[in-house]
Order: structure tokens, then sequence, then C-alpha cells
């Protein structure tokens, strides 16, 4: 009795009254439309419409689009870097990630599931302060050079690009291809193994190239990341230029011409070789039929898996865990040093520094609440396929863009478009590109989770009454929970993390990666263990917020067992 006045109290309440009236909305044809068809228009107008009419729109106003020979040189040698580095580290990503998935979801055991959770750490360091931790690790005078004896063992420039976007990039092909083999089942490899084949030649022939969609999957992945990193590129590039670091120098230069035009470039050229890669890589064979007896049973023994399994380990240890490791080593010379009390103060730079923390955590908890608000009905128009087949298909492939687009790119004709609008105070437009940058995040994670729940589950409630948005409340939400959190988490710290679309779209406003970057660059100046400790605090109140999301999400809800 007393449960059940209980619940008639809750009924009553204002929010209730409210959650009744939206429910009871929501069994109107044309108010649902209204729904999609408001998100849709946000997607269209708000997303996707700034990301390339913006650069579009400049290049037409533009007094004069002519380049220096030196300058267009420039531009062109920086583009073409970039896709030979991205494709590079890609290429040796899927080789040395492979490897080490097969060993994690193959050899199940307690060091391969501490091993899975260490391959996770590039994600929760900010990459401005990977960027500065490759830079120490491998330049630095008290990194991996003191082995050597030498100064510096890689110099700013190419080749430390390449290992800091492998760092980066690396743990995204081991997450992609460990889902992939979880989810893969055995029947043909093992058919393959008791008609004699070898366990290297069974799985070469049969099970990667069953697998060739999530290995695709992860390639283009690893390839947009290299592509659109710009903090951490700026800090380890030296004198170097890529297509980014390009952009970045000429804007600080004044050549809108050159930024226009470059980011233009950038964009046509990303995707077209993101289309060329999806229509061609399906047509290929993953590996040649062809089968080498005495080499892949030589490769399937015992011998040869361990030295596999050791290379893996050995690659994962030296160019990725052990780099990305190192920053704590000069925050805790910085503690050591006596300036914490100074930084905690806010005295000297670090007014400024906290100042930048509150706004990269502002934005960023802006751009995640507009992100669902927003994103969450265009993911049940992908997954139910709410409008016509081809209207879906087209909304489906437009959600890629601002990964596929490298950052930076994007923040720039999003600065021209809304530069253009009006007077939109500059947070605002630092708010609307982060949403741009961080959307397509939220929205493949619920719609590939609605996509996994039966329909018959939310047509079953609608038979017995429920309306649309409490079939929603009470089936879809539940069982999507944990990938709408999972969502907002990658949207908010790929938010905190951006750079490049936050230099190119704000002026004044700086967030902390962008500050940061600023100080290992010596544009303001700064202590070593000032710009140590800075990078520190970073990485620690990112892993914090990440573990305070993750907490959120693994709590059960009220009335849940």
């Amino acid at each position: 009795m007393e449960g059940t006045r209980q619940k008639t109290a809750d009924a009553s309440t204002p929010f209730h009254k409210v959650l009744l009236f939206l429910e009871r909305s929501s069994a109107r044809r044309d108010i649902t439309k209204l729904v999609y068809s408001g998100s849709l228009a946000f997607f269209l107008l708000i997303v996707i419409t700034p990301a390339i009419a913006g650069i579009v729109a400049q290049l037409l106003t533009l007094p004069s689009l002519t380049l220096g020979q030196d300058v267009y040189a420039r531009m062109q040698s920086a583009v073409v870097w970039s896709f030979v580095i991205g494709l590079t580290v890609s290429s040796l990503d899927i080789l040395a990630g492979i490897p080490l998935a097969w060993l994690i979801v193959r050899r199940p055991s307690h060091l391969t599931t501490i091993l899975d959770s260490l391959a996770d750490i590039p994600f929760l360091i900010p990459t401005v302060a990977l960027g500065f931790s490759i830079l120490e690790f491998w330049s630095g005078p008290t990194g991996i050079s003191q082995i050597f004896g030498s100064g510096s063992l890689v110099s700013p420039g190419t080749l430390l690009i390449m290992l800091l976007h492998f760092a980066f990039s690396f743990p995204v092909i081991v997450r992609v291809m460990v889902g992939e083999f979880l989810n893969y089942r055995e029947t043909y490899e093992v058919a393959a193994r008791t008609l004699g084949a070898s366990a290297f030649t069974a799985v070469r022939t049969v099970t990667i190239p069953i697998l060739r969609p999530g290995v695709l999957a992860a390639f283009l992945l690893a390839l947009a990341r290299s592509l659109s990193e710009t903090g951490a590129t700026i800090v380890v590039a030296g004198a170097f230029e890529n297509g980014v670091v390009f952009i970045r120098n000429a804007r600080d230069a004044g050549l809108s011409a050159a930024v226009a035009i470059a980011s233009l470039v950038l964009i046509v050229a990303s995707l077209l070789v993101f289309a060329a890669i999806k229509i061609i890589a399906p047509r290929f064979r993953v590996a040649p039929l062809k089968v080498w007896p005495s080499l892949e049973k030589k490769l399937s023994s015992r011998i040869g898996v361990g030295s596999r399994n050791a290379g893996s380990l050995i690659v994962f240890l030296i160019f990725v865990l052990l780099p990305c490791l190192f920053i704590a080593f000069p925050a805790a010379e910085s503690v050591a040093a006596g300036i914490l009390g100074e930084a905690l103060a806010g005295m000297g730079p670090w007014g400024k520094f906290w100042s930048s923390m509150l706004l990269s955590y502002g934005v960023a908890l802006l751009a995640t609440s507009v992100n669902i608000v927003f994103g969450l009905p265009v993911a049940v128009m992908i997954a139910r396929n709410r409008f016509s087949t081809r209207m879906t298909r087209i909304v489906d492939a437009l959600v890629d863009l601002p990964i596929i687009v490298p950052s930076l790119a994007l923040g720039v004709s999003l600065s021209f478009f809304w530069s253009n609008i009006g007077a939109l105070p500059e947070f605002w437009v630092l708010v609307l590109a982060h949403t741009t940058i961080t959307y397509p995040y939220f929205v493949r994670a619920m719609a590939a989770s609605i996509q996994g729940i039966a329909l018959e589950l939310e047509e079953a409630a609608r038979t017995l009454g429920a309306t649309p948005l409490r079939v929603f409340r009470k089936i879809t939400l539940p069982l999507t929970r944990y990938s709408l959190l999972s969502g907002a988490i990658l949207v908010f710290t790929r938010s905190v993390d951006e750079t490049g679309a936050t230099t190119a779209v704000s002026k004044v406003l700086k967030t902390a990666p962008v500050l940061l970057v600023d100080w290992i660059r010596g544009t303001v100046q700064v202590t070593p263990e000032e710009r140590a400790l800075g990078v520190g605090f970073l990485v620690l109140t990112s892993f914090l917020a990440l573990v305070a999301l993750r907490l959120i999400a693994l709590r059960k809800p009220k009335g849940r067992s």
C-alpha cells in the first residue's frame, strides 16, 4: 500500500507530468516526424554544411588565389607527406597490431588480460601530452638517448612524426581486431586444419580473408587518426611540414589563400583516398592462395609462434608503451622541484593554464550534451531506417565526414563559415566546432547498438499500447545504456583532446591542449618543469574524468539487480 502511494505521489510531480505529456505526444506521427526532421536538419545545417561551405565561400571571396612558387611547393610537399606517413604508419599498424590482437584473444591468461588493458593506455593520454612524452623519450637528453650516449636519438621531423603516429594509432588496430577475433567463429579455420593446413596457413588463407571488412575498417580508422592529428604532430615536427603543420604555419604567417587552398586540397584528397580504398580494397585478395608448406609449418611451430609473440610484445613495449608512459618521469621531477604549490595557487602562467582547463572541460560537456540530444534521433533513424532507404544511406555516409577529414582543415572551413554568419561569440563557435568533430563518435556507437536489438521487442511493446517514447525509455535505452555512455565518453575525451579545429576557430580563447602546444614550442616562455607539470595535470585530470565516466557507466540503474 505504501509503495502504491509513493508511486502515485511520484506520478504527480512536475517531472512526471512533463514526461507523461511527452510520451503521449510521441504517439502523434507529426510530432515524431518533427523530432527526426529537426535532428536531421541540425546534422545537415550545423554539422555538414559548415564543414564544406565555409572553405568554398572563403575561396570565392579571396581577392587572389595565387600562391608564390615557394609556398605552392611547400603545400604540395606537405599534402603528399601527410598521405605517405599516414599510409605507411597504418600499414605498419596492421602488421604489428594483428599478431598482438591474436595473442590477446587466442592465449587467454592473466598476462594477456593485463596486456589487453595496457593496449588502451594511449587512449587515456591526450595526444598533445603523448607528443610531449614521445619527444622527451626519443629526443630528450633524459630519454632513451642516455643508453646510446647521444643527446638525441631521433631528432624532431619525419621519423619522429611516424613514431608518434604509430604509438597513438596502434591501439586502434588492436582494439578493433580484438573485437573481430572475439566475434569470429572458428568453424572454417578448424575445417582447414583438419584437412592438413598448418595453423599459420589456415589463419592466412581463411581467417584473415573472412575478417577482411574488419581489417579494412581498422586500417581506415588508423589512417584517419594519422591524417587528423594536429597538436602532437606540431610538437614533434620541428622544421618538417605535413599537411596540418603547413596549414598551421601558413595561418600564423597570415597566408589566407594558402590556408584555404591547402585545407580544400586536404579535404578533397582525404575523401578521394578513403573512397578509393573502400572501393578497391574489397576487390583485392588479402592473402595469396599459394602455400609454402615448409616455411608455414615452421611459422606454426612452437618456436615460430613464440618468436611472433615475442616480436609483437617487443614492438608494443618499445614503440608504444614506454614512450607513452615516459611522461611520468618529467612530471614527477617537476613536482620534486617544488613548483606544485605555485601551480595550485595559480601564480605566474598557471592562472591562464587553469582557465584553459576549465574552458576545455566546459566545451567538452556542452559538445557531449548537444551530440546526445541531436545525435540520438539520427542514430535511431539510421538503425531503424525511419526515412527512405536512399536518405538513410546518404546520412549514413555523411556521418563519417568529420572523421575522414583532417580536423585542422575541417576547423578552417568551420572558422570561415561561422565568421561570416554574424556576431557569434567565439566560445559558441568553439562549441559548435567540437560538436562537429565529435558528432560521428556518438552516432556511430548508438546506431550500431540499436541495430543489435531485435526489432520484434520494440514492435511487441507497441502492440501492447506503449508509445514510441515509452518503448525507447523502457526497452531501447536500457539495452543500449552502456553504448550511450561509451559514446558520450568517446565524445568527451575527443573534445578535451582536440587541438586542430580549436586552433583554427579560436583566436582569443585557448583550451588546455592548445596552450600546452604553445608552452612546448616556446611560444609562451615557461620553464621545463612548468611545461612538464602542465602536461602531467592534463593527463591526470583526463584520467580522473574518464574513470568517473566509466564508474557512471558501470553503475546499475535503480530497481535493477
